[in-house]
């Protein structure tokens, strides 16, 4: 059996040149796995896919943090080894995020060996990107952070929607070597590859705290964004929950995708929006400017984001108020396919209705004219309706020497006032009374929903 190895370089090479279609194929592979993870897992008895929880280890001279990550399924057997970045002394070379991804095959023979540095942060963007995938509005773009998963989070929401994105946003802590990278990869894609996604004229531009306005832009970016991805390693809030949780930042719904937070001590969302995202308001009769909550919080896994989402954990959030991705993505599956049902019903119906309405045979049958007139042109002398007979009284008699042309159907002049009175009482409001129209300038969007999955 051949096995196969891809190094970091190779794998940058196939995903930067990715089309349309190719891309759309790795989207809906995810989304089955997904499915199938959220629906038919957790016990290995049971269940034809098994995930355990994954293994930590510390090495306690360089301080780094290694994953492993096993899985099994009835295609094979996948182990990902994952280390994170470590504080170490700066005279050393520092160890960037990597890892390796080790492919089996049922029968246990090694058929791959992947480095995961790339493959990781494009597999993570990729499941983000299942839920852009849904959204009709998208012109601005707001990223935290400039590491390689804020790379493929953008890179991939051009790829999707780089007909529509005008702005791309990127915030972080200070403008380094890894900023300028970050904003020289968007630079350096080829200009055919640009047009050929419609994002050549998008416009890209950082924002760090040294800026003299900075939380006046910081405020304005957050709110002007219809999709904000946090992609930090923060343990701090990135901003206040004031920003979105206030009338003027509920004015439109927006994506929230935060991939950061894989500890109980780190988050990056502040704990006010994500009870305000959850919160179950009751119906009432007034008119809010606003666009509604989900309800919801969309997580990769229940189990792991109520033990290693930091922002969750902080939220005292309920697994009632969690819904797995590959659950959403069953139920709109469901949905497109009661759709396309519907939609063959209504074909067949239409071509069963067109097939019947050929044999039908109208010779024997009157035409409009007679139809208010009489076969021979005259009048009919009782039409049948179901209003009062005052007012559908016949124009002519067949009786009289001469013949009136055919008249419509009329109101009575007795319910026409009543219908006068009626729209007069609806108008004709006291002093006293109030009445407050208030129509919305903006574009009412989908609901506010945020997505958290960890970026190992």
């Amino acid at each position: 059996m051949v096995l196969t190895v891809l190094t970091d370089d190779q794998i940058k090479t196939i995903l930067a040149d990715l089309t349309a279609d190719e891309f759309d194929g790795f989207r809906k592979i995810i989304s089955t796995a997904l499915h199938e993870y959220s629906t038919n897992t957790h016990n290995i008895e049971d269940g034809t896919y098994h995930q355990p929880e994954r293994v930590s280890t510390e090495n306690l001279k360089t301080g780094a943090t290694t994953l492993y990550m096993p899985s099994v399924g009835p295609q094979g057997m996948v182990v990902t080894l994952s280390s994170s970045k470590a504080s170490q002394d700066p005279s050393k070379p520092s160890i960037q995020p990597t890892g390796a991804v080790t492919l089996l095959s049922p029968t246990g023979e090694p058929i791959g060996f992947l480095h995961a540095k790339t493959l990781t942060a494009f597999r993570t963007a990729l499941s983000s990107t299942c839920l852009l995938a849904r959204r009709t509005t998208v012109k601005t773009i707001t990223v935290f952070g400039t590491g390689l998963q804020a790379y493929w989070h953008v890179r991939l929401a051009l790829l999707v929607r780089g007909a529509t994105i005008k702005h791309v946003n990127v915030i972080n802590r200070r403008f380094s070597d890894d900023a300028r990278d970050f904003m020289k990869q968007f630079y350096r894609v080829p200009p055919h590859i640009k047009e050929r996604e419609g994002w050549s004229e998008t416009t890209f531009g950082i924002l760090t705290p040294g800026y003299g306005e900075f939380k006046r832009l910081l405020r304005e970016q957050i709110r002007d964004a219809d999709v904000v991805y946090c992609c930090t390693p923060s343990t701090e809030e990135l901003f206040d929950a004031e920003v979105l949780t206030s009338h003027e930042g509920r004015r439109k719904g927006r994506l929230i995708a935060a991939i950061g937070s894989y500890t109980p001590a780190m988050r990056e969302l502040p704990e006010g929006l994500l009870l305000q995202a959850t919160k179950h308001e009751k119906p009432h009769w007034h008119f809010h400017k606003h666009a509604p909550e989900g309800g919801v919080i969309v997580v990769d896994t229940l189990d792991g984001a109520l033990k290693e989402a930091g922002e969750i954990i902080s939220a005292g959030l309920q697994p009632t108020q969690l819904v797995e991705l590959g659950e959403l993505i069953m139920l709109r599956r469901m949905q497109d396919e009661e759709d396309a049902a519907s939609a063959s019903a209504d074909s067949d119906a239409a071509s069963i209705a067109a097939s019947e309405l050929e044999k039908l045979d109208f010779s024997g049958t009157p035409s409009i004219k007679s139809a208010f007139s009489g076969s021979d042109g005259a009048s009919v002398s009782e039409p049948r309706s179901s209003i009062s007979k005052d007012s559908t009284k016949t124009s002519g008699s067949s009786g009289s020497g001469s013949s009136k042309g055919p008249s419509m159907l009329r109101r009575s002049s007795s319910q026409r006032s009543a219908d006068k009175r009626k729209k007069e009482d609806a108008l004709n409001i006291g002093q006293d009374d109030k009445v407050a129209i208030d129509v919305p300038e903006i574009r009412r969007d989908k609901d506010l929903s945020v997505t958290r999955s960890p970026s190992t």
